[in-house]
């Protein structure tokens, strides 16, 4: 998806629900709690690269239909702009899982600004509807991917949210029963 040539000359702001905000790859100038409307934070994705293989599918987080979720949204210069897209589609878009979007996200200064973010299709094969709580342990509790073990992404992207006062009952308890494991 091309970036709208009316929005070349801008800065671009980034939307980070999951690993984008604690490590999101790219130099920005600005980082703000924010918040985006009609779309939560899931684990929805069957991950068959960064946390899990083909054979061996990890889970991942993405944006779903309904709710709001609270993050981080980045701003990133306009002469950084292409490149930091490009990085993003690169990091983001290796399956093609993933629809970019640019939903309306309200800072916590009050700004709202149209930010970049990346929502799970629910028309892909790795697209992955709610499960119950045990199956999702028993999925990311064995599951490594080129990125690395699928319970490190699950329990940094819980203590990024316990950090930013952000409360995820599905990752909360994700957390606690992984760290019984340890």
């Amino acid at each position: 998806m091309s970036v709208p040539d009316s929005h070349v000359n801008e800065d671009l702001w980034v939307f980070g629900y999951g690993s984008l905000m604690w490590r999101p790859g790219f130099a920005y100038a600005e980082r703000s709690d924010a918040v985006i409307h009609g779309l939560h934070r899931a684990l929805c994705v069957r991950s068959f690269v960064h946390r899990g293989t083909r054979a061996h599918p990890g889970l991942v987080l993405g944006l779903d239909l309904g709710g709001a979720c609270r993050g981080v949204a980045f701003r990133v210069p306009t002469q950084d702009r292409a490149q930091t897209i490009a990085y993003l589609r690169e990091r983001e878009q290796v399956t093609s899982v993933y629809i970019e979007i640019w939903p309306n996200t309200r800072l916590s200064d009050g700004r709202l600004v149209r930010a970049l973010a990346y929502r799970a299709d629910r028309t892909h094969e790795q697209y992955c509807p709610p499960l119950p709580r045990e199956e999702l342990f028993e999925i990311v509790r064995t599951s490594i991917g080129a990125s690395g073990a699928n319970p490190d992404y699950v329990l940094a992207t819980q203590d990024h949210l316990e950090e930013l006062g952000i409360h995820d009952p599905v990752l909360t308890w994700l957390a606690q029963a992984l760290r019984t494991l340890k």
